[in-house]
C-alpha cells in the first residue's frame, strides 16, 4: 500500500467528526491528504470559521514535510526558529506548526497519508487525529515507536 484510498480517508474523517460531536467540540474541519500533500478528502462542520481549509492542510502539510506530528514541528519551531522560517519560505508557507497533523501509517509504519484536523484546542485536535487514524485501522508514529529506524519515527518531547 502506497496511498490511502478515498474509503479509508472518509473512514477517519467520519470517526473524527463523530468523536468530536461526542466531545462537544466546537465545529471541526478535517482533511486527509496522500504523499506528497495531495487532497484525498475534506470535510467541514457546519459553524466552522474561514480558512479551516487551510489550517487543516498546513498541519498535515507540517507532518508530511518534516516527518513528525505537526505538534512536534511547532516545538521545532520555537527550537529553531531561523531553521523553520527558511522552511516556511522555502514551502511557500505551507507549513502550519500547531498540534492537529499527524502522518497515517500502515501496519508496517510505513507513511500512506497525513490526517489535518482543526477546529478546537490543539490537544484535541490532535487527540481526535490519532483517534481517526486508529479508527480506520492505521497506526501513529506513536503506535510505532518499536518499529526501529527504517520507520523513522521522532521521539515527542
Amino acid at each position: 500500500m502506497t496511498a490511502i484510498t478515498l474509503e479509508q480517508a472518509n473512514c477517519i474523517i467520519e470517526a473524527i467528526i463523530k468523536r468530536g460531536a461526542e466531545m462537544e467540540c466546537r465545529p471541526l474541519s478535517v482533511v486527509v491528504v496522500e504523499p506528497g500533500c495531495i487532497v484525498k478528502a475534506f470535510q467541514k462542520e457546519d459553524g466552522s470559521s474561514m480558512v479551516r481549509f487551510e489550517m487543516a492542510f498546513g498541519k498535515a502539510y507540517a507532518s508530511l514535510a518534516l516527518g513528525r506530528s505537526s505538534s512536534l514541528v511547532r516545538i521545532r519551531n520555537e527550537e529553531k526558529p531561523a531553521f523553520m522560517s527558511y522552511l516556511f519560505r522555502a514551502t511557500d508557507d505551507k507549513i502550519f506548526p500547531e498540534g492537529g497533523g499527524m502522518l497515517i501509517r500502515a501496519s508496517n509504519g510505513k507513511v500512506v497519508g497525513a490526517v489535518g484536523v482543526t477546529g478546537d484546542t490543539e490537544e484535541k485536535d490532535e487527540e481526535l487525529a490519532a483517534f481517526g487514524i486508529r479508527a480506520a485501522g492505521f497506526k501513529t508514529d506513536e503506535d510505532c515507536m518499536h518499529m526501529g529506524r527504517d520507520v523513522n519515527v521522532r521521539q515527542t518531547k
